[in-house]
């Protein structure tokens, strides 16, 4: 039997929640189902919204799987049934959803895989905040993590993504109108998630990816069809440069030629495949930074073969039009070599080749001489030896005139002149060479002792000896210089690394990268200034006298128009510049990074404050409201003078008030306290205490039903803590395993034969132990639990894990039990008690230890 062919996949993407993301598949569900589709709707999200569960009427709606987690009932796709049903298309709501502990999968993407994978035809929805690779984009701009994310090729293997796109002011509009969230969460919604800039950007994010994905399509499928003919689909103009004068030239007039076509902008710079030959790293520096100017982007390829190589580079990126310089070589030079425009144009094909001229091209080439590249020591030796070595070569010739011809000597003043090439250069092998040929002239070729040259022969061996002289000289020139680019690309780029682990790693990257600068450099101070309403202000500075305007400096870089890097001390020459504006743009990372850092935790601490706000009044609205409640109805009984209460009813409601009213102290207390926590007002007053006692008053104010094991030790060494928090910290922390504990199994005790006592074992063992410097109390009780990974979460503030009933609180128990004994300098942790339940752990330094630490 032939495998069944995979299912499509059809995502309908939107920016945000509220677009018509889900309408819009259920409509296009609809139209299959006219068209005769066999069409299920395996699982839809309405949300309360009427016009979406309206869309669902028609449709053949299959029953979700119920699934249990910790007492409660969650409702998810059942992959089973589908798969019985086997329609043709099914409709599968929110792809990034994560299903319920216990089902099948642990995300909703892999059940549609199992359905793609059976044959079925998958309609499905997707909010682009939720895709893997932009989820810390959407946090920065959002400021809300989005947990549920989904991988990219996931989304990229759909047949088909639909953008279903609403401007943000029409999907306000539907908000505040009630169409997707209910009424008393729309004022929350507007002011937060769904802002106008927050909806802009998410938009934008939506639409560039989806425009992304079609050029990505379109590449692979002429990959597959194997098409190397451009296709003039989105123009793409490729401009070469060579890093010569003219580069910026050709990059203005290719910005043009782009913005006239309304299209993207490539430079290209090619680079030898030894990767040292070629442009002076100072210039590419320039040209990176104008290319950046003009909204273009910069690019590197290497290749010995520079027309191969810029027409790959093209015709990889799908260009449209390339832009060459004309060709600076004379005439006489073109008839042997064509030049690198003639044979682009020759090979470009559908390409359009465009020739500019510039200054540079009427202009006659120009010998560049640069400075010797070896060193000092190196070139005295080498004029030392162009002296030396053909006087010794003609001594010892002499010495041995009868023994030696002439070949012999002619051989000892080419080694002498090869010798001066390898250690001196050029200069010094040519003059090496002009001392020998005369030497040779007068010692060794007749008539002796003339400087009469008789022969051609002579001549010739003369042009020979300066010839090899020079071609050596040349050869080890070459090998000195590239030798020299090499070491100092070796420099920079560990120069540039350690500017890169500096901006990543300290944890005060722009100062720490300003120090390394001036030491690298050998300046005196460097400093980095912006210009902020017209004047310049330091943003960071190391050194004495740092400057305080750009014109002060020896050295000064602009990063960008209003902040520049100024270094005072000594002019640097050109070759550091590179290096140095490579420093400026990590400064200028290292900037905003910290700038960034700031904004996030005052990001952070808004945030945490806009949730404890809303969490308070939660609490208020209901936590608060519900003692309050009972006290007054319990006294409005009382005070009714139409009920006859005996003295137990009465008694009773007078009970109830009570309770009410410590349950009352307490939360405030917790409010109050976890208020001061996130302030920072907490300040513990530190002296030796032991836990025997604050464990005695922290469980007085129990009730007296309360099954509580106290197994303290009065020997134990006594802890460094603040009495008053560390009762607070020991009653919440019993509190707390009391309401969520359970009574264990009954023990069966007989007594002399004559009866059978039944016993509860307690229900919170409280115990204590010491082990080196520090003492541990731990609350042990037997209830459910909580799982590994949510053991760090009960100290949340307002998570009441595994809470499905009506148990008061608002979970901040834990919490502020937390911040009192971080205060304090100990730790609190949360263990799996064998045999099912939760041991909390309070461990505190021992005063003793401290002190001596102290």
């Amino acid at each position: 039997m032939d495998k069944r062919k995979r299912g499509e996949l059809r995502i309908y993407l939107g920016a945000a929640p509220g677009v018509g993301k889900t309408f819009a598949m259920l409509g296009e569900a609809h139209r299959r189902r006219e068209r005769g589709a066999d069409v299920v709707v395996a699982l839809v999200e309405t949300h309360g919204r009427e016009r979406t569960a309206t869309m669902v009427d028609g449709l053949e709606v299959l029953p979700r799987k119920e699934v249990q987690h910790r007492g409660t009932t969650i409702t998810e796709m059942d992959v089973d049934a589908v798969l019985a049903r086997a329609p043709e298309i099914a409709v599968v709501d929110e792809l990034a959803h994560t299903n319920a502990p216990g089902s099948r999968n642990a995300k909703r993407w892999q059940d549609v895989e199992e359905l793609l994978d059976a044959g079925i035809d998958v309609l499905s929805t997707l909010n682009i905040q939720h895709l893997e690779s932009l989820n810390d984009v959407v946090r920065r701009i959002t400021r809300v993590e989005q947990r549920e994310t989904i991988p990219d090729e996931v989304v990229r293997r759909a047949e088909q993504v639909e953008l279903v796109d609403l401007t943000p002011e029409a999907l306000r509009r539907r908000l505040a109108h009630g169409n997707v969230y209910a009424a008393h969460k729309i004022d929350a919604a507007l002011g937060n998630y769904f802002r106008v800039g927050n909806l802009t950007a998410l938009r934008e994010l939506a639409l560039l990816w989806v425009a992304d994905q079609v050029d990505v399509a379109l590449q692979r499928y002429r990959t597959e069809q194997r098409i190397t003919d451009t296709w003039e689909a989105r123009e793409r103009v490729v401009v070469a440069v060579t890093g010569g004068a003219e580069s910026e030239t050709l990059i203005r007039r290719a910005r043009r030629i782009a913005a006239r076509a309304g299209a993207e902008l490539l430079v290209v710079h090619t680079m030898r495949g030894d990767g040292l030959a070629g442009s002076a790293p100072e210039s590419i520096a320039v040209l990176r930074k104008l290319t950046e100017d003009v909204g273009a982007t910069f690019h590197m390829v290497v290749g010995d073969d520079v027309p191969a190589a810029l027409l790959e580079f093209a015709r990889g990126v799908n260009a449209t039009q390339l832009v060459l310089g004309t060709s600076r070589r004379t005439r006489l030079a073109r008839v042997f070599d064509e030049g690198i425009g003639a044979a682009v144009i020759g090979q470009s094909g559908s390409i359009d080749v465009h020739m500019v001229t510039h200054d540079e091209s009427r202009r006659a080439p120009r010998w560049k001489v640069d400075r010797n590249p070896l060193t000092a020591s190196r070139q005295v030796l080498g004029w030392s030896l162009a002296l030396l070595l053909p006087v010794l070569v003609t001594g010892i010739g002499m010495a041995l005139q009868e023994e030696l011809d002439f070949s012999t000597d002619l051989v000892g003043f080419f080694l002498a002149t090869v010798v001066v090439a390898l250690v001196g250069g050029l200069g010094p092998a040519v003059v090496a060479a002009l001392v020998g040929a005369v030497l040779l002239n007068y010692f060794f070729t007749p008539p002796f002792y003339s400087l009469t040259i008789a022969t051609p022969e002579n001549m010739l061996t003369l042009v020979v000896m300066v010839t090899v002289a020079v071609l050596v000289a040349l050869v080890v020139d070459r090998a000195a210089r590239l030798a020299a680019q090499a070491a100092r690309a070796r420099t920079e780029a560990a120069l540039l690394a350690s500017y890169a682990r500096t901006v990543l790693t300290s944890p005060h990257p722009l100062v720490r990268l300003l120090e390394k600068v001036r030491e690298n450099f050998g300046m005196e101070s460097v400093a980095m200034l912006e210009r902020v309403d017209g004047r310049w202000r330091r943003v960071a500075c190391v050194g004495p006298r740092p400057c305080d305007e750009p014109d002060e400096a020896d050295a000064d870089v602009p990063v960008t128009a209003d902040v520049h890097l100024s270094l005072r001390g000594r002019p640097l020459p050109a070759a550091d510049q590179r290096a140095l504006e490579t420093a400026a743009g990590q400064a200028l990372l290292a900037l905003r990074q910290q700038r960034m850092a700031v904004e996030t935790a005052d990001a952070q601490r808004r945030a945490a404050t806009t949730e404890l706000r809303t969490a308070i009044l939660s609490a208020v609205g209901h936590d608060l409201r519900t003692p309050l409640t009972s006290i007054k109805a319990a006294i409005g009984s009382l005070r009714d003078p139409a009920l006859a209460l005996s003295e137990e009813d009465t008694g009773e409601l007078l009970e109830a008030v009570e309770v009410s009213a410590d349950r009352l102290a307490g939360l405030i207390d917790n409010l109050l306290d976890s208020s001061r926590l996130a302030t920072g007002a907490v300040a513990p007053l530190l002296r030796p205490v032991t836990y025997d006692e604050v464990v005695a008053q922290a469980l007085s104010g129990l009730d007296e039903r309360a099954a509580v094991s106290v197994e303290v030790p009065e020997d134990l060494p006594p802890v460094l803590a603040d009495s008053g928090l560390l009762e607070r910290v020991v009653a919440n922390v019993v509190d707390n395993a009391l309401r969520h504990g359970r009574m264990a199994p009954r023990r069966v005790v007989d007594v002399d034969g004559d009866g059978v006592i039944t016993e509860h074992e307690p229900e919170v063992v409280v115990r204590a132990s010491a082990h080196d410097d520090r003492v541990e109390l731990r609350v042990v009780d037997h209830g459910s639990g909580v799982p590994e990974k949510s053991a760090r979460a009960v100290f949340t503030p307002f998570q009441r894990l595994g809470d499905r009933d009506s148990t008061p609180g608002v979970g901040l128990g834990l919490s502020v039990a937390k911040g009192f004994v971080d205060a304090m300098g100990g730790a609190i942790s949360a263990e799996d008690t064998p045999g099912g339940g939760l041991t909390m752990v309070i461990s505190l330094p021992v005063a003793d230890a401290w002190a001596a630490d102290a």
